[in-house]
């Protein structure tokens, strides 16, 4: 009963910090995506963790991550429907062009913006998720996600399941507008 109350009350909350950062034109999907990727009991926390993210997004990777991030949502989508989810790890030994090799090696050093999170070094953060755009840009421009060997389009379709979750984890990037 308590813990409901408590929730109630976080969750009371959060909505009149979302309609207060609306009245100030400040970017209230940036908040609803951290609130759905990890829970903080910490408002301040929060905040500065948003601010990263909008900081991030505010400059040219930040956006262009936030394009290849809905590319690669776009796709699993779609896939998804005829033989998904694609939630298992991608089998490097499977991957055939250096750019899906690059993303998968990136894709694998990711952990330390987990840590810096929870550091609460969030610019340091946001700068190490940026390294993304690069190998994710080549990854789509050279590669054919959907590849006529049944194999290789699982693999490439695990490995961009695998850059959809990696981003969930600093913010639900799905609920950011724009």
């Amino acid at each position: 009963m308590a813990d409901a109350v408590a929730l109630d009350v976080v969750g009371f909350v959060v909505d009149r910090l979302r309609g207060q950062l609306r009245s100030e034109g400040a970017r209230h999907d940036i908040l609803d995506a951290i609130f759905s990727s990890h829970w903080d009991d910490d408002l301040t926390r929060m905040l500065a963790r948003a601010e990263a993210v909008a900081s991030l997004l505010q400059s040219k990777d930040g956006a262009d991550l936030l394009t290849a991030y809905r590319r690669a949502a776009n796709i699993l989508r779609i896939e998804e429907r005829k033989d998904g989810p694609h939630r298992a790890p991608p089998d490097p030994s499977l991957f055939r062009e250096a750019p899906e090799i690059d993303l998968g090696h990136a894709l694998a050093t990711m952990d330390e913006v987990m840590r810096l999170l929870d550091r609460e070094q969030y610019g340091a953060a946001m700068v190490s998720l940026a390294r993304l755009r690069a190998p994710l840009d080549a990854f789509f421009e050279q590669v054919t996600v959907n590849a006529p060997e049944p194999d290789l389009r699982l693999n490439r379709l695990r490995l961009l399941n695998l850059l959809r979750a990696t981003m969930d984890r600093v913010a639900d990037f799905s609920r950011i507008e724009g």
